[in-house]
């Protein structure tokens, strides 16, 4: 199938304590945290004056997250909040004070090394080996049958034991869990279930860090709209929630949460709309490998269906669009290097401002020239190989981190 489909949802009136978590005074608790570790910096938020201009838009702002902690990809910022939060409850330090001094301390070090455990299509994977080693603890990581080599030696590169499961997405997270409960570990995982929910829950605050340095950036510059992907949906509904309490005294921006065809679990949820989650059938298959998972997060559901006013399901070929705008110069705009599963929400604000077929979903949008864009590229060359199959070499900015 190679048409996008558009699911309009009317967002619901939702438990204020799904949102409580994500308020911009967490956020500021969290960027605390992250500014606490040695290189953290803000990552760049471009403003692609060019590319705005060519597809008639008022403004197109992109924030460019493979300058993040060196890793390519914006997942490091929940694993690091996540392992934070564990170590500091397993030392008895307050969270306000568990920050980057405070987990290395040989106080904090007093009951041993942990053993972090968690599956991964690439950069959760990645992050959570990132914020072992930094933190002086281990980790074992999973990724499903089909990841990029690249994606596994990266993992390994940090130390961590790792390997690729013979089984897909939402089988492997299954395959860690079992693993952390047979060895002891501690598992990592972004999504929840019945009786797992305080961790995953943490991993989404960290990704408030993302969307409060953007606040800052954009200043007065209040987005219009906000295109989110989902994979499980915990970077989506953290980011939504934000901005929702962020601009609860105004207008707030329209939400669109962006999948691809082969894993569009929230798009089934909200075309489904009877109040249950719905899978996306195996095998999942999409080039957007960050984006293939199959189960929705519940936590992240129960946010997004109170702010997302419309879900997408995307053929790759959105995606590619996408990565080879942003790696482009279009009228001056600065190239953006952008992975399979960063540039999607870029891809579909192009495919709907650009083709004359899909003008009703940009009404249904309100999409036009006075409309101030915002997405996330979430994640870098992560792929090599991939990448250069797509665009080309990449050239990333000097200086990047």
């Amino acid at each position: 199938m190679d048409t996008i489909q558009m699911q309009p949802h009317i967002p619901k009136t939702a438990d204020p304590a799904a949102f409580a978590p994500f308020t911009p005074e967490a956020a500021a608790s969290t960027l605390a945290y992250h500014r606490s570790f040695p290189g953290y910096r803000p990552t760049p938020l471009r403003r692609l004056n060019g590319l705005a201009a060519r597809l008639g838009l008022g403004e197109l702002y992109v924030k460019d997250e493979s300058y993040r902690f060196g890793l390519n990809a914006f997942k490091a910022l929940g694993g690091t909040h996540a392992l934070g939060r564990i170590l500091a409850k397993r030392a008895g330090l307050l969270p306000e004070r568990a920050d980057y001094a405070a987990l290395r301390s040989p106080a904090a070090h007093s009951a041993g090394t942990c053993t972090f455990v968690t599956a991964t299509d690439g950069n959760h994977g990645r992050g959570v080996a990132w914020a072992a080693k930094e933190l002086g603890h281990n980790a074992r990581v999973f990724l499903p049958q089909g990841s990029a080599p690249a994606r596994l030696e990266a993992i390994r590169a940090l130390g961590a034991q790792a390997e690729i499961a013979p089984l897909d997405y939402d089988s492997t997270v299954r395959l860690a869990a079992r693993y952390a409960q047979d060895t002891g570990g501690i598992l990592v995982q972004d999504t929840a279930w019945e009786g797992y929910r305080e961790i995953p829950l943490w991993i989404m605050q960290g990704y408030l860090t993302m969307a409060l340095e953007t606040a800052r950036q954009l200043a007065d510059e209040r987005p219009t709209h906000i295109f989110l992907q989902a994979g499980v949906g915990s970077m989506a509904a953290a980011v939504a929630a934000f901005f929702q309490a962020l601009y609860s005294h105004g207008q707030t921006p329209v939400v669109a949460v962006v999948e691809p065809h082969g894993a569009n679990c929230f798009y089934r949820t909200a075309r489904a709309g009877d109040g249950m989650l719905h899978p996306a059938p195996a095998p999942l298959r999409s080039i957007m490998a960050g984006l293939c998972c199959g189960e929705p997060n519940p936590l992240a559901w129960e946010v997004l269906d109170g702010t997302a006013s419309f879900f997408f399901s995307c053929p790759d070929r959105v995606t590619i669009r996408g990565m080879r705008l942003l790696a482009g110069r279009e009228a001056g705009d600065a190239p953006i290097v952008s992975g399979e599963s960063g540039a999607v929400t870029v891809g579909l604000t192009a495919e709907l401002m650009g083709d004359p077929a899909l003008r009703s979903l940009r009404d249904d949008l309100g999409l036009d020239a006075r409309s101030r864009v915002l997405c996330f590229s979430t994640e870098g060359d992560t792929d090599p190989a991939g990448y250069r199959r797509i665009v080309g070499p990449s050239h990333p900015s000097e200086g990047r981190m």
